[in-house]
């Protein structure tokens, strides 16, 4: 036989081989240990960017968010192929959750217009507020009833997935055709979301571990979080904007920033904040400078150099967290999985309701079609699911399984309701996407 056939012959059999042999190493590593060997890693890490650009590229054409590629991938390295162990990566959490929170809030406070955000801060602060409480409700209930857990800890579930995700809803919204009011009205609501449910969330973790809750406690912590928060965001981000305008385009005034964002989630854990509001003001203020510097009479320069830094960083993050918690999914609990498909289900016709109660005939059609699909979760519940892990809170184990699925029905659903709202024609710009001016 010619040795060109024979070799291609034989291409199945060595691909198999090939196969056969990752699958043998990463199954030793398995045994041996919780992590792979390097290379395998530095694989799967490869995959995970690869993955993380195209979905991005896929996202901006479809609108279908990249979310539930990134933790598709993560459930592939993990469950499946057990490349990397839960084990391994419980003992990260704390360090990489707390990253990736402040990283996508203080990226969040950057991409805000603070001009859009005061005009539409009545509505953003009551569907925040309104919805965080109407979803912690309906999932608490759930939780307690069918699953028969406790109040504390079905509360804790509720706090944990009661709001939108802000790095899912900052990235939608770009690449939709509503007004700049609702824009904004929906990205400062799902931010105030973050901020509300990882500060309740961990007001009610301590609750758990006290064996009893105190609603003194909670208005006292909450009061003290929003306090510290305010008073450290601005009070570093006003005058870090002027430090700023001297550092100019200076190669490493991004990193002195970044820097300072670390140091300020220090200070505010220490401080009785977990550090999400804090990172946002800090990045309202620093991403609002050209504004804010016509009251404080200086003028900024335009910084081009640290920009790609910023949003490289941004992404990476993002991207490797997304695959993080694809990581600790399981399937062992079929239960699981049917409750957060069904409690999805309900925060959505939730959200509807509320739309139609607090949403007025000032807004197009298109922009209530739009709020009423938002309801995707995302990274800050991601993040407080594995705190019940690191802290071995009852069911701890339940808490990564119920919100994987949450995460993934939310996304799913908010997609396909994006999708038939593109049918609906976007409102007149001229307006600035209300039926009709403020008091006409």
């Amino acid at each position: 036989m010619d040795p060109g056939i024979q070799g291609q012959a034989d291409l199945p059999a060595r691909v198999l081989e090939w196969i056969t042999a990752f699958q043998g190493s990463v199954g030793g590593a398995a045994a041996d240990g919780l992590i792979a060997p390097a290379p395998v890693v530095l694989l799967a890490a490869g995959v995970v960017v690869f993955l993380g650009v195209a979905g991005e590229v896929f996202f901006k054409k479809t609108g279908i968010p990249d979310v539930a590629f990134l933790m598709g991938l993560g459930v592939v390295l993990g469950p499946l192929l057990g490349i990397i162990q839960p084990e391994a990566v419980i003992q990260v959490v704390p360090y990489f959750a707390a990253l990736a929170l402040i990283i996508i809030m203080f990226d969040g406070g950057l991409h805000l217009d603070i001009r859009h955000v005061a005009r539409t801060a009545h509505f953003s602060v009551t569907l925040a507020v309104v919805g965080f409480i109407v979803s912690v409700a309906m999932i608490a209930a759930g939780a307690h009833y069918l699953l028969q857990w406790g109040w504390l800890d079905s509360i804790l579930l509720g706090s944990i997935v009661g709001g939108s995700s802000s790095a899912i809803v900052f990235g939608l919204v770009r690449n939709i055709r509503i007004s700049e009011e609702t824009k904004s009205m929906l990205s400062f609501e799902s931010a105030l979301t973050d901020i509300l449910a990882t500060i309740i969330a961990f007001i009610f973790i301590d609750a758990v571990l006290a064996g009893s809750f105190d609603l003194g406690t909670l208005e006292e912590s909450l009061g003290k979080a929003v306090a510290v928060g305010l008073a450290l965001g601005l009070g570093v981000g006003l005058p870090w904007m002027y430090i700023t305008t001297k550092l100019g385009n200076v190669q490493h005034a991004y990193m002195l920033t970044l820097g300072m964002l670390f140091v300020l989630f220090f200070l505010a854990n220490t401080l009785g904040e977990s550090g999400a509001l804090t990172a946002l003001v800090f990045g309202l203020m620093l991403g609002n400078k050209t504004y804010l510097a016509r009251f404080l009479r200086f003028k900024p320069p335009r910084i081009e150099v640290d920009d790609p830094t910023h949003n490289q960083l941004t992404f990476l993050v993002r991207s490797f967290f997304f695959v993080f918690v694809g990581l600790l999914a399981s399937f062992g609990e079929s239960a699981y999985m049917l409750f957060g498909v069904a409690i999805t289900i309900a925060v959505y016709v939730g959200r509807r309701g509320l739309g139609r109660v607090l949403l007025t005939s000032r807004f197009s059609r298109l922009d209530k079609a739009v709020t009423n699909s938002m309801i995707p979760r995302g990274l800050a519940a991601a993040v407080l699911a594995t705190y019940p892990l690191t802290l071995g809170l009852p069911n701890a184990e339940a808490y990564p399984e119920i919100i994987f699925f949450i995460i993934m029905s939310s996304v799913i659903i908010t997609t396909l309701g994006l999708g038939r709202s593109k049918k609906i024609p976007p409102p007149d710009p001229s307006e600035g996407g209300f039926v009709k001016p403020a008091g006409g």
